[in-house]
């Protein structure tokens, strides 16, 4: 029998995560909302830069948007487990519509205030850290448990074409036109997204799943207490989130300031992108033989050894590829992780589960860009790059040496029943 590339198309529209109601349009309003989102981080320094303002308002206005975006990641957690994720998303992605437009109305009629600009950043933050932690908590929700590794791939695709395709529409529009189009595309990129969520319907079998779980009393204090998988998760998560953004943010453009310069960092970027987009096409396969822990351990290594590489690679040419190579790995890895996350936290305190996770991860973000602007400033650039592969390896190999990380198997789920490790395999949860 000849399959012909009309045939293979159409046979993946329907299998899989994309034969749930509602998935495609997810992935449409995810594809869109990386665009918006984009075009929001180039219109906004522009919108405020281009007036009588300066670089410390900007910076004021984004310290507005991270605080309430921090703080209220938690609060995500708990309102997502409570009222659902697809509640949460869908309100923020309303609330956050009605902002966007407004600052892009504002933003073609008259010249801001810091005032305003604070508020409206605050209200973006507020319903970004709500928003997060739900949207890790959606897909358990609606896929069955087998394709949550190929749902989880094709979302991380999603989200990559619009981060590569989004810089590129923003700086159209915010050259061409000027900023406000860009925040009137940013706030469409909502409607579509709230959209999308409307075609979505969380099964009753799940829903009553969930419920029976909540009443079986795994509180989300025993899971945070005596889940070793989700603390050695966590260790490893504070280690190699706080090496990468000192990695991505200061040492990484220093490198290319010196070395490669402006055209040469834009190549850099787009291998990186690039590779993210492939290591999540990537995750979607499961090795038979070999447990996820064990995959993660394998591209640690190949992360640590492609950063420490690029200073040495023998130039621009060398430096994509070890940047393309661990863009891969770190794609395909922590696409892996999320999924052994979503299947190991019992369904009722997922969210809040993601929102320890983002939280420890986000407030690494500061403390690493200036320890890392330290560390460039003391030793030299080239240094860092060894160092920071070292830990990247390091890091989850450690996390590997754990029988709770090692021994995972997909399926296994977090009880509460024992001491140690309580894991219940898929098998004799149904």
């Amino acid at each position: 029998m000849t399959h012909t590339p009309v045939a293979a198309a159409k046979a993946f529209l329907v299998s899989g995560p994309m034969a749930v109601r509602g998935f495609r349009w997810l992935l449409v309003g995810q594809f869109t909302s990386s665009i918006g989102d984009l075009c929001f981080a180039i219109a906004l320094p522009w919108l405020i830069l281009s007036s009588d303002a300066g670089p410390m308002t900007l910076g004021a206005v984004l310290a507005c948007y991270g605080v309430s975006r921090a703080i209220a990641i938690p609060a995500g957690g708990v309102l997502a487990d409570r009222l659902g994720p697809r509640t949460v998303m869908l309100a923020t992605d309303v609330v956050r519509f009605v902002l966007t437009l407004s600052l892009a109305v504002v933003a073609a009629t008259v010249t801001p205030t810091f005032a305003v600009l604070a508020l409206i950043a605050t209200g973006l933050g507020l319903c970004g850290g709500l928003f997060v932690p739900a949207s890790f908590a959606l897909l358990p929700a609606v896929l069955p448990e087998k394709e949550l590794a190929a749902g989880n791939s094709m979302s991380s695709v999603a989200t990559q074409l619009g981060t590569l395709l989004g810089p590129a529409l923003g700086g159209i529009l915010v050259s061409g036109i000027g900023p406000g189009p860009a925040l009137a595309v940013d706030a469409v990129s909502y409607l579509v997204s709230a959209a999308a969520l409307l075609t979505l319907r969380v099964p009753r079998a799940a829903a009553a799943r969930d419920e029976a779980a909540e009443e079986g009393a795994v509180t989300f204090r025993s899971v945070l207490l005596r889940g070793r998988f989700l603390q050695v998760v966590l260790v490893a998560s504070l280690i190699g989130n706080f090496v990468y953004a000192g990695a991505a943010e200061v040492a990484l453009p220093t490198l290319a300031h010196d070395s490669f310069g402006a055209g040469g960092y834009g190549v850099i970027l787009a291998g990186l992108g690039a590779g993210m987009i492939v290591g999540a096409l990537m995750a979607r396969w499961e090795p038979p033989r070999l447990g996820p822990g064990a995959v993660v351990a394998v591209l640690a290594l190949v992360m640590g050894a492609s950063v420490a590489a690029v200073p040495f690679a023998g130039g621009l040419a060398g430096a994509v590829v070890c940047i393309t190579v661990f863009a891969v790995a770190n794609g395909w890895s922590g696409t892996l992780i999320v999924t052994m996350l979503q299947r190991w936290a019992p369904r009722h305190v997922l969210a809040r589960v993601m929102s320890v996770i983002l939280l420890a991860m986000s407030g690494t973000f500061p403390l690493s860009v200036a320890a890392t602007g330290w560390g460039v400033e003391r030793f030299g650039v080239t240094m860092f790059f060894p160092v920071a592969g070292c830990a990247i390896a390091l890091a989850i190999l450690w996390a590997f040496s754990r029988p709770a990380f090692r021994n995972y198997r997909p399926g296994d789920q977090f009880t509460g029943s024992a001491v140690q490790e309580p894991l219940q395999t898929y098998e004799e949860r149904t």
